[in-house]
């Protein structure tokens, strides 16, 4: 399966480098997995990322295929993972392979523990450029 490709806005970019910057070598299992996704996005202003895009702090509606599981989450940074179970941290497997999708796309993604997930992005309920919020 050809990975869709991915749009990270310059914002999330910068921050997210700063992030994976900070963290050792080792420290989460799927760092490599994201670097290399972010070494393949088209980066773009934050103005210009389409509405439909998944960026950091958006909501968004996907569903594992394998399971046929629908969740409705806001990726997030580490740091702002709450006990709601409605935040999915960019740093989980799950978190990594929605960065940078569009409604419709979908991605194999490794699967902690081993194995492949199908991931199908559904829609993006809310996403903070869209709603005019470029500084979050």
């Amino acid at each position: 399966m050809n990975k869709p490709k991915i749009i990270v806005s310059t914002t999330d970019m910068e921050r997210l480098d700063k992030l994976l910057e900070s963290l050792p070598d080792g420290s989460f299992p799927g760092k490599a997995d994201l670097e290399s996704e972010l070494d393949r996005a088209d980066v773009v202003d934050s103005h210009e990322v389409p509405g439909s895009v998944v960026t950091m702090n958006s909501k968004v509606r996907f569903r594992v295929i394998e399971s046929g599981d629908e969740f409705s989450m806001t990726l997030v940074y580490p740091r702002d993972v709450d006990e709601s179970g409605g935040t999915l941290s960019i740093l989980a497997p799950v978190g990594s392979a929605l960065l940078g999708l569009s409604e419709g796309d979908e991605i194999e993604w490794p699967r902690p523990g081993g194995g492949q997930m199908h991931v199908r992005i559904e829609e993006v309920e809310y996403q903070p450029e869209r709603a005019g919020e470029y500084h979050r």
